[in-house]
């Protein structure tokens, strides 16, 4: 009842006949006490009312807004088959200042460009022999580039969660390769090389979900070759980042992995080629696919002061074979920041000598193999056991081994390459044409329904997490 209804109803009564003016006195202290207490009632109400609009509700929006939060998340993790993944958002030391000082990342020249466009690198300008609507997927995309490429791709990925409580695994996007390789060529003592890598494991060992599981559900990508972070002594090469105790159970996916680790996955390197549509594959792949080979085989590379030299050797028997073999010296910094005559030269010819370089693996192999050209090994770990998620595990499918040792014997690469039949290199051609999506990087996710190196190499990680956590929950239950 309200204020105003009670007044009127009071007022409506009649006051009774030979009222005294004591009783009168009476009367009206009593009215006015009542009429007190309504109103004390009705003000305590209002206060009531105006606490719980404006206190109880905001509380309980944000508990609201944080239900609706994980129910999303929840949605989206069913939408994606092997689970979700948590990046840490490092201390900018760890990546982005990295990137902010990449004049001072390499002893010799400015590593600006070559990590620009969210490591993709500048566009490529001056490019020829390729359809003129795909120039624009191509730039001048640096071998170790993948650490920045990776974390750009991670941040927009469908399957990540910023609960960590949703995850299936947590991605750590340190920068270590570009971190060491500032230390790798010139006298920096072993604390210096380890100085950032032994930074990155302090901080983490104190992360939540670090503590829950002792970094056994967490990865990194390493954008240089394993062995740089191999140091076993403080006088060797490199840092000894994978040696640290921290690392025992991260899962690393590098450019190449050691075949006897079992926590190291082998991914591509990245190419110069990013396409933004499937349409732009399925050219791409059509146009490789019908263009002319005039060369038996080509040899990319320089030949290295030292004695016994293996490219040496290769280059050599290319240029006394000139009719059938062609040559793109990349001696000093030629090839360095790209020329459009290493892809012109791998797709006029059928083959692709693949010695080994610093490593046993080559940027140059995937370079090869996206123009069509069919890799030819002389060191077995330079692809087998290398590779497995993108390219399969029947590497004479797509490539030929020539043992090293027989052409130093004077075996003659032309003769071993006219052996196969056409029909033979016809077939080598299409299963490498198959495996081009799987192994080039795409500027966003899952180009149409294809999946690329990118998306398949965060899906192996969730599956691998996955069986792993559903083996642990089944030792449990035993």
């Amino acid at each position: 009842m309200s204020e105003h209804s009670f007044t009127s109803d009071f007022h409506s009564l009649k006051k009774p006949k030979n009222i005294s003016p004591r009783n009168t006195l009476c009367y009206s202290t009593r009215v006015f006490f009542y009429k007190c207490s309504l109103l004390l009632l009705i003000l305590l109400f209002q206060a009531f009312v105006l606490d719980f609009l404006f206190r109880a509700p905001s509380k309980s929006v944000s508990s609201v807004r944080h239900d609706l939060q994980v129910k999303a998340s929840q949605l989206e993790s069913q939408k994606c088959e092997y689970g979700m993944v948590y990046v840490y958002d490092l201390p900018p030391m760890f990546n982005q200042e990295l990137l902010d000082n990449c004049r001072d990342l390499d002893p010799w020249h400015s590593r600006c460009n070559a990590i620009s466009n969210h490591g993709l690198g500048p566009k490529v300008t001056g490019l020829s022999g390729v359809p003129e609507n795909l120039v624009p997927a191509w730039y001048w995309t640096d071998m170790f580039a993948g650490e920045v490429i990776y974390h750009a791709r991670i941040l927009k990925h469908k399957c990540r969660t910023t609960e960590p409580g949703l995850a299936t695994a947590f991605y750590v996007p340190f920068y270590a390769g570009l971190a060491v390789a500032k230390y790798l060529f010139t006298n920096y003592t072993a604390k210096q090389r380890d100085w950032h890598c032994e930074g990155l494991l302090n901080w983490v060992q104190d992360q939540p979900p670090w503590r829950r599981s002792n970094g056994s559900d967490h990865f990194i990508m390493l954008g240089r070759m394993t062995w740089d972070f191999r140091r076993s002594r403080d006088e060797d090469w490199g840092s000894s980042f994978i040696h640290m105790p921290l690392m025992k159970r991260v899962l690393r996916l590098g450019v190449e992995r050691d075949p006897w680790d079992q926590q190291e996955i082998s991914v591509p390197y990245p190419t110069g080629f990013h396409p933004k549509s499937k349409s732009e594959i399925d050219q791409w792949m059509n146009f490789v696919h019908n263009h002319k080979r005039t060369s038996l085989f080509t040899f990319v590379g320089a030949k290295r002061n030292v004695k016994g030299d293996f490219r040496t050797i290769l280059q050599d028997q290319c240029y006394n074979e000139s009719s059938s073999c062609r040559v793109v010296d990349c001696s000093g910094t030629r090839c360095y920041d790209g020329t459009s005559e290493i892809l012109e030269s791998f797709l006029a010819s059928d083959f692709c000598l693949q010695p080994r370089g610093d490593a046993f693996t080559r940027r140059s192999t995937f370079d090869c193999m996206l123009a069509g050209s069919i890799p030819v090994f002389f060191w077995k770990r330079s692809i087998y056991h290398q590779y497995e998620w993108f390219l399969g595990d029947e590497s004479e499918k797509f490539s030929i081994f020539i043992d090293r040792k027989d052409i130093r014997k004077g075996m003659s690469i032309r003769k071993v390459l006219e052996g196969y039949s056409g029909d033979e290199v016809r077939k080598m051609r299409e299963n490498i044409i198959s495996l081009i999506p799987k192994f080039v990087y795409s500027i966003s996710d899952e180009v149409g329904s294809t999946k690329d190196a990118f998306d398949l190499a965060i899906d192996g990680v969730l599956k691998r997490f996955q069986e792993q956590k559903g083996k642990k929950n089944g030792k449990d239950e035993i």
